[in-house]
């Protein structure tokens, strides 16, 4: 009898665990099981997840100091749309950094990122006085987003 007890009380603690470590990352949005299934299959590394709703899409962020050093949207039904990598500014092509040298003196990159989408064509985003920046894969601009 006491080995069933504690094996009833070991996955009850456990039960609860991960329904707490489920509840406290997503800042009470209600995440599609169907998108937390496609992440943790896509990237088993995940942990930590935090989870935001953006543009209708959901994105989880997971890693590093910040915990958002990888950034990955899905759509409602599953679908991967793009990972964002955080990536130091010494990682970027030397054509950002001369774009942003001329066209925005003296600003900071704040943050950087390189973009995969689900064809696999990488891109760049970079962030600067909280205004987000594209360049394609050679550095070269795309557009500028608030």
């Amino acid at each position: 009898m006491k080995r069933i007890i504690t094996l009833v009380t070991i996955l009850l603690a456990f039960t609860m665990f991960a329904f707490a470590q489920e509840n406290v990352h997503h800042k009470h949005i209600k995440v599609p099981a169907v998108v937390k299934t496609a992440l943790y299959h896509k990237y088993r590394d995940a942990r930590r997840v935090t989870w935001e709703k953006e543009n209708g899409n959901y994105e989880a962020n997971w890693g590093g100091k910040s915990g958002e050093d990888n950034s990955v949207q899905f759509t409602p039904s599953g679908e991967f749309i793009e990972i964002v990598r955080a990536i130091r500014r010494n990682q970027l092509p030397e054509k950002i950094i001369v774009y942003v040298n001329k066209h925005y003196k003296g600003v900071k990159i704040t943050e950087a990122g390189k973009v995969t989408n689900a064809a696999g064509k990488i891109s760049y985003e970079i962030e600067l006085n909280d205004k987000d920046v594209i360049f394609d894969e050679q550095g070269n601009f795309i557009k500028s987003e608030k």
